[in-house]
């Protein structure tokens, strides 16, 4: 389990990163990785800086005319101009620019700030990557702050520019489209920590070597981290559904995000499902331990006694009595040792008739 962050380096190597072909770039303060102005549900030109932007801002009057600022990594200096053109609350700009934050939804009278953790499993590592998306959602703006190398926002902003009659209902379906695509990454995650387990399920059963239990460990805490993501943003989700009053849904949205909290009760489902299995997997596996050192305990007492008998003929042969007939027979040396291997013989069979050799 990583969290995939950006460094947080100086200024200058933060802005030297941020010039690299195909990431963010920096406009007049702040980190753009995409910005478009919405009007009439078509894209408008916009200029990308905060002097272009408090000028757009002051054009979109319509309901569904909202400005789509996308963010990677702010610090709080890039944040400063943006917080001042949209009268973004100072707690919630605190909370996306040092993110790591719980995933929740808060609502400032108009507007709402929602945070979502964003979950990528990698192949090669077999681990989930960890990021987090913030987002300003208002009258007329949808500003989303990314933390991480996923998901690509410009690509969600395409999404959006695909499905023109969403973007009617204005800000509220940008909201909608950065939280669908991290949602249904969830399933993917989902997909894959089941796969894993029933590799270590098989493994186990299959009295596969004990690196097995390592790997149940190491899912464990995958599995914490997933539930850390889903569960804390299912509940306000369903609030929001339920009192459109604390912040009002449009009508024409309300199935998409009453979709979005399907999928979240399903990914909950598969993490309780999952947790159980590995639970079930660890007590198998400590009750495959307890069978085997059983198993080697019965081994050692059956070594023990047969290693018993010649001791015990040995010891009564070698007592110091005068008195000892069998001292003075010529066979009673050999005799002494065929006895011996006899009671070793016939206690080997005995114990492996049992099962215990």
């Amino acid at each position: 389990m990583r969290y995939a962050r950006g460094a947080r380096g100086s200024g200058s190597a933060r802005h030297e990163r941020s010039r690299a072909p195909g990431s963010a770039t920096v406009q007049n303060g702040f980190v753009i990785v995409e910005c478009a102005a919405y009007r009439d549900r078509s894209i408008v030109p916009t200029d990308p800086t905060v002097h272009g932007l408090s000028e757009i801002a002051g054009t979109l009057t319509e309901p569904d005319d909202f400005v789509w600022v996308l963010l990677q990594d702010p610090t709080y200096a890039e944040f400063s101009d943006l917080q001042r053109v949209f009268g973004l609350h100072p707690l919630a700009v605190e909370d996306a620019v040092t993110a790591r934050q719980r995933p929740k939804v808060d609502v400032y009278d108009s507007s709402a700030f929602v945070v979502l953790r964003t979950l990528k499993y990698d192949e090669a590592s077999d681990t989930v990557k960890l990021g987090e998306v913030s987002m300003f959602v208002g009258p007329h703006y949808a500003i989303t702050v990314r933390h991480g190398d996923w998901p690509r926002l410009d690509d969600i902003r395409e999404r959006a520019a695909a499905q023109p009659d969403l973007l009617a209902y204005g800000s509220v379906a940008a909201a909608y489209h950065v939280v669908d695509t991290v949602v249904d990454a969830y399933q993917a995650i989902a997909d894959e920590l089941t796969e894993d387990v029933e590799e270590v399920e098989d493994a186990v059963f299959a009295q596969a070597p004990a690196e097995s239990t390592a790997r149940v460990y190491l899912l464990k805490r995958e599995l914490v981290a997933f539930r850390k993501a889903v569960v804390p943003i299912h509940a306000p989700i369903q609030e929001l559904l339920s009192d459109r009053s604390k912040w009002p849904v449009p009508e024409g949205l309300l199935p998409y995000f009453r979709d979005i909290a399907d999928h979240l009760v399903h990914a909950r489902g598969t993490i309780d499902t999952l947790d159980h299995l590995l639970d079930n997997v660890m007590q198998a596996r400590a009750t495959q331990i307890s069978v085997q050192q059983n198993d080697d305990m019965r081994k050692l007492a059956a070594y023990a006694a047969m290693v018993a008998g010649p001791t015990l003929v040995a010891g009564v042969y070698g007592m110091n009595f005068e008195h000892m007939p069998e001292l003075h027979w010529a066979v009673g040396y050999p005799l002494s040792l065929l006895l011996m291997a006899v009671i070793v013989v016939v206690l080997w069979r005995a114990f492996k008739r049992s099962g215990w050799l």
